[in-house]
């Protein structure tokens, strides 16, 4: 019900398109990790999984959710399961989630374990990821399936009256919003390596979708777009020859690399010839329409005094 729910509403509130790479898969036992950044992004997942892949999968969600009146009870009876975060029944989620992946459903879940304190709408990378994910893949041996979302803070962000201004408006707003799904990994048996491994892959994934959306936030360290050039096109093809974009230097890399060629570049030449008038080019040599001016260095032509016309004054 929460998926389709999920399916029907949220293009009300927004444009919602999904991406996937071309090795994404999700199967049966899988673990969905998600970037946590608003209380709108489950909706936005949980949408796009439904359309692209046709996966509904159980959701591990704050167990304030279950309190609201009809809603915990539909959640419980979809097999959701609730978090108790800071408390000692926290750790019995891990527990629910593993008994529904050995049932064959996939869970989805937010290894960030909160939503970022931040008051704008803009996109950031996600933030460090929490060890549950490692510790329950370890448990279980399923794989991961990296997703990002991007644009789920258009809809809702900050305090709770940006917020309710934020739903209300989005109707009419109707934000661009963004999902791409990864390819699926295995994450090693150590907790430390396979929690690094999997914050690369949602970071890479988020990248993909925060682009989609010309996010500044997901341009950061990668080459400028030249000027004159579509965003679209940059996001093709970023630093790409197409577009001309050319990454800074850095250590280990050539200080010619930091050129950037994003707009033409003037080049004065200055002579040291003996002769200046030598260097010019053959259909521009001395004649009767040009004058060569020497000065030390340089060489310029400019047009010859007018001379006097033959014949008799006229009076």
């Amino acid at each position: 019900m929460l998926s389709r729910l999920a399916a029907h509403v949220v293009p009300f509130f927004g444009r919602l398109t999904v991406t996937a790479d071309p090795e994404a898969r999700i199967e049966p036992g899988s673990i969905l990790v998600v970037n946590h950044t608003s209380l709108a992004d489950p909706a936005l997942v949980l949408a796009a999984l439904r359309r692209r892949m046709a996966v509904e999968p159980v959701v591990l969600a704050t167990a304030g959710l279950w309190r609201i009146p009809g809603l915990g009870r539909a959640l419980s009876r979809e097999g959701h399961v609730p978090v108790h975060r800071g408390s000692a029944r926290a750790a019995a989620a891990l527990d629910h989630a593993a008994v529904a992946l050995a049932s064959g459903r996939p869970v989805m879940l937010y290894a960030e374990g909160r939503i970022p304190p931040r008051r704008d709408a803009g996109e950031n990378p996600p933030e460090p990821f929490r060890t549950g994910l490692a510790r329950l893949a370890a448990v279980t041996g399923a794989p991961v399936v990296p997703v990002g979302q991007a644009g789920a803070r258009r809809i809702t962000s900050g305090g709770w009256a940006k917020q309710i201004a934020g739903i209300l408006t989005a109707p009419v707003r109707r934000p661009a919003l963004h999902v791409h799904i990864g390819p699926p990994l295995r994450l090693p048996a150590d907790v430390a390596a396979a929690t690094a491994l999997a914050h690369g892959a949602v970071t890479e994934a988020w990248a993909t979708a925060a682009r989609a959306l010309g996010e500044p936030a997901a341009f950061a360290g990668a080459p400028d777009r030249p000027a004159g050039t579509r965003r679209s096109a940059w996001r093709r093809h970023p630093g790409g020859p197409a577009c001309g974009g050319v990454r800074a230097s850095g250590p280990g890399r050539p200080a010619a690399a930091a050129q950037k060629i994003d707009r033409p570049v003037m080049v004065v030449k200055r002579s040291s010839a003996a002769t200046p008038a030598t260097e010019l080019p053959r259909l521009s040599s001395p004649g009767l329409q040009t004058q060569s001016v020497h000065r030390p260095g340089t060489t310029a032509t400019t047009a010859p005094p007018t001379p006097l016309l033959p014949g008799r004054p006229t009076r």
